[in-house]
Formats: structure tokens, C-alpha cells, sequence
């Protein structure tokens, strides 16, 4: 029997490194070797159980780039149509849809309604804190374009594709917007670096890291500001950027409730504000009901981004690969069996992203 190593959450706060059978692959779906396994914020809310009770024990890991070890019957194409064979780099979306659901098939959305975002541990696994990963059919995976830098498509992880996600749901970057990008970790860096090639005017990033701030300057931000400021004063530099009208887009990419109540206040006029990082931050914030109305205020949020958004991902993180430090995004690396270091470190804010690397 083949086996492989594996970062296993046996239960909430309880991690260890198991060594898992490793199965052929499913008619339709693939086996990979794991290259690059992307630790997400989200990880750490599902290592703690704050997000609830997950079908334990679980492989962890959501963000994968990985080499093709072995295709199913019937596999000769990636889900985009581009033929694939043994060795071909692979990038894939976490989640298998069933195509036989009320979402899939009526309201073409994600989540599907029959699908898994885990699986047991002890069964053929898509996990990618581990050596192999087990893409069962209909989890849509794709060929990394020629020359792309395998890096620079896990540095921005899940990130890029949620913001792809939410900007198709809640509307498009406008050229000459104003924007305020609340947090600086991946997913707001993405958001930056989406407004950037869209043409914003200004990209304002708040943050209370001084060296994510820093990232985000190199990824397009032209103003920031720290978290160190009273929220009177954060408002205060906003509008003396944005003018009275206030900015044209908020994006929420921070995480933490207390930024919701604020995100409501910066949005100027006729504006949107879009929820992309309050996944895992379960609980409620106050808001004044009359803004909302006074300001002709949008609030939207997103998740679970679609398989056409890592696709688009995938491309853009590609083609943007030479004109911005992509791949420099990855800060720290971990091996397999030190995956609880990686969650810790991402839960402190001591890296800008980090991955698990299986050879290490």
C-alpha cells in the first residue's frame, strides 16, 4: 500500500501527521503531488473550531498547486478543455460540484448544496497539507499556463479568487475609482492588486502591520494607514483623499467584526461595500439602518469563490507574474509536520503568506 504524509486537524486545537493511504484516481478525477499547499486565514478559524464542527478527522489545507501524478479514466483534459498528462503543474478549486442542485443548475452559484468542502481523513483526500491530494470528478482543476511561475499562482492562495468572486457578484472596479481596502493580508492584497490593473484611481489599504502596508504599496496601494490611527482620524484621511462624496468601493478584507461598523461609515455615497474576510468571525456588529438609506449604500458580501474564478485567477496571477513581486508574497515556509507553526504564525500576523512545502 502507498501511502503519504498528511497534516491531520483530529479535533479542534488537536493536530498530528498521519501517514494515509494514497488511492488511484477516480474515473474523472486525478492524483497530484502536492507542490504547494497555500495556509489560509480560514484554516486557522477551522483548526480552532470557531467556524463549527467539520466531519473530524480532516486533512487540512484548501489552496493547491500540485504535479500530476496520475489522471483517471477518461481524463485528458484540465475543466477549461486544455489537454493534460502525467507531470503537467495542476491548480484546483476546493470543492466538487454535483451539477444536480438547485444552485448549481437554477442559480449557477456556489456553494453547491451536495458538495463537500472535507472529507474523513481516512478516505481518498483533497487536503492539501499533505504529499498527495485525491481530486475526485467534478472538482474542477487546471493547467498552469507555460512559464507561469507555480509561486506566484499560491502567494495570493484562495485570495484572488474570492475577490474575483465578489467583485462578479457585487459589481466591477471602475477606472478612476476610489478605493479602501480594510486589512492587508491576502485577500486584501488581492483586492489591491485586482484594483490596480482595473484602473483605480486611488487604493487606500488600512492595516495595522507596517510591513503588510508595505506589501500592499508594491502590489498598487497609493495611500495607507495604520490601524494605529483612532477610527475618527482613519475616517478623517479617508475623506480628505476620497473628497466628500467618499470612496466609490470598500472592501472588507480584514476579518475582524469591529471592521464592519467602520467599513459602513467610510463608503461614501451611491457606494459599495463588499464583505469578503468576515467568513470565519462569527457574531454581530451595530450599524445605523438610516446610512444604508441616506447614503444609497450597497452591502454585499461573497464566499466560495466558482471555478471560473480560480481559472481567472490562475491566468491573471500568470500574466502578472513579471510586473508585480507575486511569488515574494510567500514569506515563510513549513513542512508538513510543523503545519501547526504555519497556523499559529498566519494567527499572530507574522507572515505576509505562508505555505506548506511537502519536501521540506
Amino acid at each position: 500500500m502507498v501511502t503519504g504524509r498528511a497534516t491531520v486537524l483530529v479535533e479542534p486545537n488537536r493536530i498530528e501527521t498521519w501517514d494515509v493511504a494514497i488511492a488511484d484516481p477516480e474515473p474523472g478525477g486525478a492524483l497530484v503531488r502536492v507542490v504547494i499547499g497555500g495556509v489560509c486565514g480560514s484554516d486557522v478559524h477551522i483548526a480552532t473550531g470557531e467556524v463549527g464542527v467539520m466531519p473530524f478527522p480532516i486533512i487540512l489545507g484548501h489552496e493547491g498547486v500540485g504535479r500530476v501524478e496520475k489522471l483517471g479514466p477518461g481524463v485528458t483534459t484540465d475543466y477549461a478543455g486544455v489537454p493534460v498528462q502525467t507531470g503537467d503543474l495542476v491548480y484546483w478549486a476546493p470543492i466538487a460540484l454535483c451539477h444536480r442542485c438547485h444552485s448549481c443548475t437554477v442559480l449557477e452559484e456556489t456553494p453547491c448544496e451536495n458538495s463537500q468542502y472535507f472529507e474523513h481523513a481516512e478516505k481518498p483526500n483533497w487536503g492539501s497539507y499533505a504529499d498527495f491530494a485525491w481530486l475526485p470528478n467534478g472538482l474542477a482543476f487546471f493547467k498552469l499556463p507555460d512559464g507561469a511561475d507555480p509561486y506566484a499562482i499560491a502567494a495570493l492562495g484562495c485570495a484572488l479568487p474570492t475577490v474575483l468572486r465578489g467583485l462578479d457578484r457585487c459589481g466591477q472596479i471602475q477606472v478612476n475609482d476610489t478605493v479602501v481596502v480594510q486589512g492587508a493580508g491576502p485577500v486584501g492584497l488581492s483586492a489591491v492588486l485586482v484594483a490596480a490593473v482595473a484602473g483605480a484611481r486611488e487604493i487606500i489599504v488600512i492595516d495595522g502591520v507596517e510591513q503588510r502596508l508595505e506589501v500592499a504599496k508594491s502590489l498598487g496601494a497609493t495611500v495607507t494607514i495604520s490601524l494605529k490611527d483612532s477610527p475618527e482620524e482613519r475616517l478623517r484621511k479617508v475623506r480628505d483623499i476620497a473628497g466628500h462624496n467618499g470612496p466609490n468601493v470598500v472592501i472588507e478584507a480584514a476579518g475582524f467584526l469591529p471592521a464592519f461598523p467602520e467599513g459602513v461609515d467610510l463608503t461614501g455615497n451611491h457606494a459599495r461595500y463588499i464583505i469578503l474576510g468576515l467568513w470565519g468571525a462569527i457574531g454581530t456588529q451595530p450599524i445605523s439602518p438610516r446610512d444604508l438609506s441616506t447614503k444609497n449604500l450597497t452591502i454585499a458580501g461573497a464566499s466560495f469563490p466558482k471555478p471560473k474564478n480560480y481559472h481567472g485567477a490562475m491566468h491573471l496571477a500568470a500574466r502578472l507574474q513579471d510586473r508585480f513581486p507575486l511569488a515574494d508574497l510567500i514569506s515563510h515556509r513549513f513542512a508538513i509536520g510543523d503545519a501547526a507553526k504555519a497556523l499559529d504564525a498566519v494567527k499572530k500576523g507574522e507572515v505576509i503568506k505562508a505555505i506548506i512545502d511537502p519536501t521540506l
